[in-house]
């Protein structure tokens, strides 16, 4: 079953035009629901080019202490997979750049309604795209025939030391992008990227790919950012760091918006040298590192 077509404007902007694009993953509901337009509106400002949303589900094996506990205060608030369409469809015609790729766990939040009307209600409420987490490999080919039936372009998922097959296989899926897992383990760690191991990878799935490729786990600033894009990445998602960001101002009483609004800004711009170290110009830069590809 072949996945719908590309969108026609892309996730993320050519990388030759644009440098490296950016995705800030949060769970709706934390902050609560009622600022996520307020949030939406600041990431269009700021140039980001993706909300990963999650619709919260408990426990999940893949997310580490931080968004976990994002997950867990979204739920106790009671927010629900419809409350969190609705706000979407609410606030998507006011966006300009923004796109909203939506995060859902397939048993907690899709299993029940079914593939069908789960996508249908995605499509409708204005999503951009959408994420699975924890589908069964079973479901894979009704997935796609249900986000094909909706519209809905799928954004799949590899890690970078996936086997050939399963980077071959996110690639012919993705009519979004491709989401590139860094390592495996759970987000929010402080392992170092393995630029050898993403290197590669982003060459296989640029090699594949219809769609660009955005790489998560791990990345945390501006120099992570930076180091994804020397290696071809067309994107970085940022995860855990910001959702740190929100629950450190809602735990200091400070507003969550603006907090966001300024770790983003700090993303794109360039870290400064060591004492000593003149900066870095358009001049002096080494050129961009090219993608390997081939088995590992």
């Amino acid at each position: 079953m072949a996945p719908v077509e590309p969108t026609e404007r892309g996730f993320f902007p050519p990388r030759e035009d644009a440098g490296t694009g950016l995705a800030v993953f949060l769970n709706a509901g934390d902050p609560p629901l009622a600022l996520l337009p307020d949030l939406a509106a600041m990431l269009d400002d700021s140039g980001v080019e993706c909300l990963e949303l999650a619709v919260p589900f408990p426990d999940s094996v893949t997310d580490g202490p931080v968004v976990r506990r994002s997950a867990r205060r979204a739920l106790e608030a009671g927010v629900t997979a419809q409350a969190v369409l609705d706000t979407v469809a609410a606030l998507r015609p006011s966006l300009r750049r923004l796109r909203i790729a939506l995060l859902a766990d397939y048993g907690h939040t899709v299993k029940g309604p079914g593939l069908g009307p789960f996508t249908a209600r995605a499509a409708a409420a204005g999503c951009d795209g959408l994420l699975l987490h924890g589908l069964p490999p079973r479901m894979r080919e009704p997935y796609l025939e249900a986000a094909d039936a909706a519209a809905l372009p799928v954004v799949a998922s590899c890690y970078a030391v996936s086997r050939p097959d399963a980077v071959a296989r996110a690639a012919a899926d993705a009519s979004a992008y491709v989401y590139l897992v860094a390592h495996y383990g759970r987000s929010g760690t402080t392992r170092p990227l393995d630029e050898d191991a993403l290197a590669a990878a982003i060459g296989a799935l640029r090699d594949a790919a219809r769609v660009p490729v955005a790489v998560g786990f791990g990345v945390r600033d501006a120099a992570d950012v930076a180091a994804l894009g020397r290696l071809g990445a067309d994107a970085a998602v940022i995860g855990s760091a910001a959702v740190a960001h929100i629950e450190r101002a809602r735990a200091a009483g400070r507003d969550p918006v603006g907090e966001l609004a300024r770790f983003v800004e700090g993303l794109r711009r360039p870290a400064a040298p060591p004492e000593g170290v003149p900066h870095m110009t358009a001049a002096t830069a080494p050129a961009p590192r090219p993608a390997r590809t081939g088995e590992r």
